[in-house]
């Protein structure tokens, strides 16, 4: 019984002196941390019929994440993100192509961008005349 004691007092002590520094201080967070490898650029993209972002419902609405790497809920997150990349993030700088034929018919489409890319904030709402006009300004961003 008196070397089992012992040796519990002794296991004790050695682990309070191992283990002793790593308390604390030791184990707080570091002041400084690391900037990830690659800047947030996470999306959400809604579509709703009407004239403006302030009065028109969201019919659909999908998530994009490109960094690290293409991902969420719409339907091409590779070409979105690469069309959006193309165009440094900025929704509004993608355009029609030359070769993109649409009807004058009147049924507006409002499409909003909500969300960060490669670290900045974006916000982003269009109403396009119709349905063909605004998938030739961003087929592989507004095709959803």
């Amino acid at each position: 019984m008196r070397n089992t004691a012992r040796r519990a007092t002794a296991l004790g002590l050695t682990a309070a002196t191992v283990l002793g520094p790593l308390t604390g201080a030791a184990l707080a967070a570091p002041d400084h941390v690391p900037p990830s490898l690659h800047a947030p650029s996470a999306l959400v993209l809604t579509v709703a019929h009407g004239e403006s972002a302030a009065t028109a419902t969201p019919l659909r609405a999908v998530t994009l994440t490109c960094a690290p790497r293409p991902s969420g809920t719409h339907p091409a997150p590779g070409p979105a993100c690469a069309a959006l990349r193309a165009a440094e993030g900025d929704p509004g700088a993608l355009r029609a192509g030359d070769d993109v034929l649409c009807t004058k018919e009147y049924d507006p489409v409002v499409v909003t961008v909500e969300g960060v890319w490669q670290g900045r904030r974006v916000s982003y709402a269009r109403t396009f005349a119709n349905e063909c006009v605004k998938h030739a300004h961003g087929a592989d961003v507004f095709a959803f």
